[in-house]
């Protein structure tokens, strides 16, 4: 039974939404323009949640800091092109975010105004008290944006809950000294999140309120 928590903070990508077809599809119309060999799904989708600069220091270890700056120029320009069209609520998620009481807020590597319109485009802005992004201070599994979140909020870590789907949201929640709930049917692999021994295990956000 998981206890109910004045303060949930919650991962985007692979948590609410299932983007990892439009996200791995801007990250290869950046790809194309280089002379890289293709690069799988499976692969790219291993990166989500992390910043931009892990994935292409590791396809591109010999460019420059403005080089990488590029790339990451072109992927948000195609990201938002592409309009989440092949983007889904994965289900359960509006049912759940509308029964759970609490306080709410994000903590994603996205940027707030970009977590702020995705949210809004699939109605799910109106459930959050706040929103927050990973904006001009290290990614997860760095601990800052949770702390941001929270102190927006004016709430402590053993007020909160955070809700990932990856590794770097286990490793962040531990960091931040938050209560930690890993969702099972986003990118993230099981065992690598359970290195960090999750509080908490759901197959389905509405497991938050029944239980």
């Amino acid at each position: 039974m998981i206890p109910r928590f004045p303060i949930y903070l919650f991962d985007i990508d692979g948590t609410l939404l299932d983007s990892a077809r439009d996200i791995c599809g801007a990250i290869q119309q950046v790809l194309e323009a280089t002379d890289l060999a293709p690069v799988s799904f499976e692969f790219l989708k291993g990166y989500i949640g992390l910043h931009l600069l892990d994935l292409f220091q590791d396809l591109f270890p010999q460019y420059t800091p403005e080089q990488y700056d590029e790339l990451i120029r072109q992927y948000r320009v195609f990201y938002l092109a592409r309009e989440h069209k092949l983007t889904q609520i994965y289900p359960g998620v509006a049912e759940g975010l509308a029964a759970l009481g609490g306080r709410k807020s994000t903590a994603t590597t996205k940027g707030s105004p970009t977590t702020r319109l995705i949210l809004e485009q699939f109605g799910l802005l109106r459930y959050f008290e706040h929103v927050q992004g990973t904006d001009g201070f290290p990614c997860k599994p760095a601990p800052d944006v949770i702390f941001t979140a929270l102190a927006a909020l004016g709430a402590k870590p053993e007020d909160c809950l955070f809700v990932g789907d990856s590794p770097a949201d286990m490793e962040a929640g531990r960091r931040a000294g938050v209560k930690t709930c890993a969702v099972r049917y986003g990118y993230g692999k099981d065992e690598e999140m359970a290195r960090f021994t999750p509080d908490y295990w759901i197959d389905d956000l509405r497991a938050l309120v029944n239980g």
